[in-house]
């Protein structure tokens, strides 16, 4: 696959997300994809990612991604999103704050025969925290 095919790929799982279309993604990631660092008490697949996303959705409903940039070379697509969103429904135990919400994630995703096989992802975990004011600003 070419490395615009490659990004098209990513593009058509973040559009399958802020559509709410989440069986969309079966058109795109693989059903045995494994995803790093695999989260705690998460089924594993493609369907652990349609969890994931799904849960997501119920605390924010508004979700969006956008991306950034995204870059791709052989079978790897990385990208820099941003993801917003208000706090309307429980998320990790959090009671549902109101709070707006906005932080970024790097994401590296391998493709074979055209779906996404592979994921990595870091995301501002303790911006979004704190956003939702379960965590203190530093001070000074």
């Amino acid at each position: 696959m070419s490395t615009e095919v490659n990004k098209a790929i990513k593009r058509q799982e973040y559009e399958a997300v802020n559509q709410k279309k989440l069986d969309a993604l079966d058109e795109v990631i693989a059903s045995d994809v494994i995803s790093h660092p695999a989260r705690p008490g998460h089924t594993p697949g493609l369907e652990g990612v349609k969890r994931m996303f799904s849960s997501l959705h119920a605390a924010f409903p508004d979700l969006h991604i956008d991306v950034e940039d995204m870059i791709a070379e052989g079978d790897k697509v990385v990208d820099r999103i941003t993801a917003s969103g208000t706090h309307q429904g429980e998320f990790m135990g959090i009671a549902p704050t109101g709070n707006r919400v906005e932080f970024s994630a790097i994401n590296i995703a391998r493709i074979a025969e055209g779906k996404i096989v592979e994921h990595w992802s870091n995301s501002d975990q303790l911006g979004m925290m704190r956003q939702l004011g379960v965590m203190e600003q530093p001070s000074g």
